[in-house]
């Protein structure tokens, strides 16, 4: 199948100066390539760091997070990546975070209702939801139930809006804590997040798939 659609992608290079058609055949054949690579050779991609499709490409060939790839293949995950995942990314909208009085953190069991801005969720496959008081337990809970997940939302710290927990982008080691200390303070982009570093004498921006044991382990010093 991957095969097929490689034959497919070698024709369309010569196509692009005929916008329309060129766009259909994207539609049509390399867009569903680079989906089914990404589904199968990649751990995640987290699109939204890179400014430009060919800073995407040459990150694709750089990082860990997809198994080593044929050129074409790449161009085509790339494609996929910057004209499709990206303005879904963009455009999808989370409900805001509600949670109930009862509701309490399942790692260091406050009420999590009592720090509306920090609050951050787990939904499994299965509708369960989980709710914790920051960022912090929540990547606490998360590395040991990562099974089953149909997403993990967070809320910008300063818009409130509420953002897929892979898409954020997180300051540590700022002036400003959490409920329980030292806190991923959480933006839907890195350019907000690099401003609120400046500010706040934050130490680094990290994206989603930066964030490990180590890193989460040493906020509690």
């Amino acid at each position: 199948m991957l095969f097929k659609l490689f034959c497919s992608l070698l024709v369309v290079t010569n196509l692009f100066a005929y916008p329309n058609y060129a766009h259909a055949v994207k539609e049509k054949k390399i867009y569903p390539m680079g989906k089914k690579i990404f589904t199968m050779k990649c751990s995640s991609v987290n699109v939204s760091q890179y400014d430009s499709y060919d800073a995407l490409l040459a990150g694709i060939s750089k990082t860990k997070e997809c198994t080593q790839l044929k050129s074409s293949y790449k161009e085509a995950l790339a494609l996929y990546l910057w004209d499709v995942k990206r303005i879904q990314k963009e455009t999808t909208k989370y409900p805001n975070i509600v949670v109930t009085h009862d509701e309490k953190c399942l790692v260091c069991g406050m009420f999590v209702y009592k720090y509306p801005r920090w609050v951050s969720v787990i939904e499994y496959n299965d509708g369960k939801k989980l709710y914790f008081d920051g960022v912090k337990d929540l990547m606490k809970y998360y590395f040991k139930h990562n099974k089953g997940i149909k997403y993990m939302l967070v809320q910008g710290y300063c818009t409130q809006e509420t953002i897929a927990l892979q898409d954020a982008y997180f300051v540590i080691g700022s002036d400003v804590y959490g409920p329980m200390g030292n806190e991923l303070v959480a933006f839907k982009d890195k350019k907000r997040a690099e401003n609120f570093l400046l500010d706040h004498n934050g130490k680094k921006v990290l994206p989603f798939d930066a964030i490990t044991p180590q890193v989460v382990d040493k906020l509690d010093e």
